[in-house]
């Protein structure tokens, strides 16, 4: 991507405590189309912030390189980023080079924390005070029960929410929130079964509790941005979030894909039977929902006692969903993010085999379908990646 030097008035990083904070839909470094005259400095600036974040530390000569940007533009940029707390000086470079050695600038990643809230789990919510680098400071879970709903959860949310600021020992860039249901860009819940939520101001609520910026987001949309930033994913990925609900997060071409009606990635919500099946939160029959989520699962198998039968019958609908996906955006990988030992094994296997059945094999026998790496916390560290986009342009 072409850097743009051209200079105008600051523009400021951070949404003030009664803005809305929205779902980042694509890597702010990473854009598409020409940057005008009066956005290239904010442009700039998340360039600058975007290459420290995932190269480390560096002189200001080296960035100049890297981003392709004046070494003027740097120096004011890198002044800039110091004065207002986000970049610091960590040194001089250390090695043979001749001259005078450089010092290195890298983004304070002790300087400032992120709150993230994970309300994806069947019976407690999760919250944690974050780093910058996604590693926990402070862990903070709240038991529930599947009774807790409408309001009432709303207000768990916010008690949450304020316990988490009082734990933080530094500076907060914002609270990052992801949620089961269809969320719009600004942060209401238009709908979410699973809570009895319809039109719900989670991002108001909790805004007004805290007086920080809010992003909330689906989990699954959150969970798919952790593991592009964290976890290495491709470019075409589509991610399977299992937990309270079942619902996917799609990149194409490394942007995020959330749809005309903030629905896209509701895979729940397809029906994978023709011949009936449980009885789904939304009111249907035979969603893949109530077949794979994580409290569907445990119910069936303790009704049952044939914990095979039951993932491997889950592992087919998820292939049998999955199947037209892929025939239909070629995608690179899919990855299934919930508890492994439930997911893992049978599961995976018996969905890999279904799509293999019904998908071209000369195309598509080479998808990857993985289990995600990043493990329980995966939502948390997504929630704080669009709290960093959405204050910093980082992601």
């Amino acid at each position: 991507m072409m850097a743009s030097d051209a200079q105008g008035s600051a523009t400021p990083q951070a949404a003030p405590a009664t803005g809305v904070a929205q779902f980042p839909t694509a890597r702010s470094a990473r854009s598409r189309g020409k940057v005008l005259p009066e956005h290239a400095r904010s442009h700039n600036r998340s360039l600058v912030l975007q290459t420290l974040f995932h190269d480390g530390a560096m002189s200001r000569a080296d960035l100049s390189r890297e981003t392709g940007l004046t070494r003027v533009t740097i120096s004011d940029l890198v002044a800039e980023l110091i004065d207002d707390g986000i970049v610091t000086e960590k040194g001089l470079r250390e090695g043979s080079r001749p001259g005078k050695p450089a010092t290195l600038v890298d983004i304070d990643r002790e300087g400032h924390q992120i709150i993230s809230i994970d309300l994806s789990e069947p019976d407690f919510f999760r919250g944690a005070v974050m780093t910058l680098d996604g590693d926990i400071v402070v862990r903070v879970d709240r038991k529930t029960s599947r009774e807790i709903t409408g309001e009432a959860a709303l207000d768990v949310t916010a008690d949450l929410a304020r316990e988490l600021v009082a734990s933080a020992t530094a500076p907060l860039l914002g609270i990052g929130i992801g949620t089961p249901g269809i969320v719009d860009l600004n942060g209401v819940v238009l709908t979410a079964p699973n809570f009895g939520w319809r039109n719900a101001p989670m991002c108001e609520r909790v805004r007004d509790a805290v007086g920080l910026p809010v992003v909330v987001a689906n989990d699954a949309n959150v969970a798919v941005l952790a593991e592009q930033t964290f976890g290495g994913a491709t470019a075409d990925t589509l991610l399977i979030r299992v937990g309270l609900g079942v619902g996917s997060g799609l990149l194409a071409a490394g942007q995020a894909m959330i749809g005309g009606h903030f629905a896209a990635g509701e895979i729940g919500h397809v029906t994978v039977a023709t011949d009936g099946g449980p009885l789904c939160a939304c009111g249907k029959v035979g969603c893949l929902e109530a077949w794979l989520a994580v409290p569907a699962l445990i119910d069936r198998i303790a009704a049952t006692g044939d914990r095979d039968g039951v993932l491997r019958d889950a592992g087919e609908r998820l292939g049998i969903a999955l199947a037209p996906v892929i025939g239909v955006l070629d995608l690179s990988e899919i990855v299934i993010a919930g508890p492994e030992d439930l997911l893992g094994g049978i599961l995976i296997e018996t969905a890999r085999e279904t799509i293999r059945a019904r998908t071209l094999a000369q195309v598509h026998d080479n998808i990857q379908l993985r289990m995600s790496e990043q493990g329980a916390d995966i939502v948390l560290r997504g929630a704080a990646v669009t709290v960093l986009a959405t204050q910093l342009g980082v992601s």
